[in-house]
C-alpha cells in the first residue's frame, strides 16, 4: 500500500478550487487503496517561492511517503523545466508522481514515457530560451548598448588619480595623514 502525499494550490485566496481538488485528491487516494500520509494545501503565484511543495518534497527525501499526487501539472510545476527536475528528483527518490486531470501516473511504464517526453521538451524550452537571449544581447550590442557589469570604483580611480601618488585618494577624501603616509 502507498503512502501518499497530496498538494493542491491556487494561484489566489479568492479561488475556490482549493477544496475541490483537495477532495478529488482524497477520493482518488481512496480508490487507490493508498494511505494520505501528508497532506499540504498552498495559495500562491507560479513565480514564487512553493513552501508547502518544499515540505512535501523534504517528506519524500525522508522516505515518508511513495506517491505525490497533484491535481494538475501546472499546480505543481512553474515552468517545464521545473516540473522535470522535481520530477527527476521524486524518481530519483522512488517516489512515484500522479496528476489526475492529465492522467499522468509516472508509477506506470506508459507514465513514465510520458515523463521522458517532457523532458524532450524541458531542453527544447531551454534551447530556445537561451535563443531568445543571444538574440536579444547581439541586437543590443548592434544598436550601442553597452552590456555586463558596470565599471567598477577601481576603474574609476584609475581614470582619476593617473599620474598621481598613490596617496592621491587620501587626499581626496581627507584620510589622515598617518594612512597615506603608508603608500608614499
Amino acid at each position: 500500500m502507498f503512502r501518499a502525499g497530496l498538494y493542491a494550490r491556487v494561484s489566489t485566496n479568492d479561488q475556490q478550487t482549493l477544496p475541490m481538488q483537495s477532495r478529488a485528491l482524497r477520493d482518488y487516494a481512496a480508490r487507490r487503496g493508498w494511505t494520505i500520509t501528508m497532506q499540504v494545501r498552498e495559495v500562491g503565484s507560479g513565480a514564487a517561492r512553493r513552501e508547502a511543495r518544499e515540505k512535501l518534497i523534504e517528506a519524500a527525501r525522508r522516505r515518508e511517503i511513495d506517491v505525490v499526487l497533484v491535481w494538475r501539472l501546472d499546480r505543481w510545476g512553474r515552468s517545464v523545466t521545473d516540473l522535470l527536475a522535481t520530477l527527476q528528483e521524486l524518481e530519483h527518490l522512488g517516489v512515484g508522481f500522479v496528476s489526475l486531470t492529465e492522467a499522468l501516473d509516472l508509477t506506470t511504464p506508459a507514465g513514465r514515457a510520458m515523463a521522458g517526453l517532457l523532458a524532450i521538451f524541458a531542453e527544447f524550452e531551454r534551447e530556445i530560451l537561451r535563443e531568445r537571449t543571444r538574440a536579444g544581447l547581439a541586437h543590443a550590442r548592434q544598436n550601442g548598448k553597452r552590456l555586463g557589469r558596470p565599471a567598477t570604483a577601481v576603474a574609476h580611480a584609475a581614470e582619476t588619480y593617473a599620474g598621481r601618488s598613490l596617496a592621491a585618494p587620501a587626499d581626496v577624501f581627507g584620510v589622515l595623514r598617518a594612512w597615506k603616509d603608508q603608500f608614499r
